[in-house]
């Protein structure tokens, strides 16, 4: 599904809406905003995520991206996009849920 390139910087939260998801990117080449585009191999932590009052729901930690584009490649790694899913994994790498991309840059869009 097309969508608008993710990037770093780009606004996304855990499942549980508190958490901010953080890229750490190692694309030092291809720029939307003045910012990398993120790919599928970059390393994207959850920052803030206060989920675990007792249950067994944990806090989410980091995102497992499932779907990246699938025609955009940034130096031969996918691209992630606005419509990209992932999903937000806890300390034990539990599944805690979709992670929502919120923001992105508007012009350059990816299929």
């Amino acid at each position: 599904m097309p969508g608008p390139l993710f990037h770093v910087g780009a606004t996304a939260l855990c499942a549980h809406g508190a958490g901010a998801v953080q890229v750490i990117s190692s694309n030092t080449r291809v720029f939307v905003g003045g910012m990398p585009v993120a790919t599928m191999a970059d390393m994207a932590m959850i920052a803030g995520c206060l989920f675990a009052p007792g249950g067994v729901a944990q806090p989410c930690l980091r995102v497992q991206w499932i779907t990246p584009a699938a025609r955009v490649l940034v130096n031969g790694q996918p691209a992630l996009l606005q419509t990209s899913s992932g999903l937000g994994l806890g300390p034990t790498q539990a599944p805690q849920g979709p992670v929502l991309i919120v923001a992105t840059q508007p012009r350059v869009i990816g299929t």
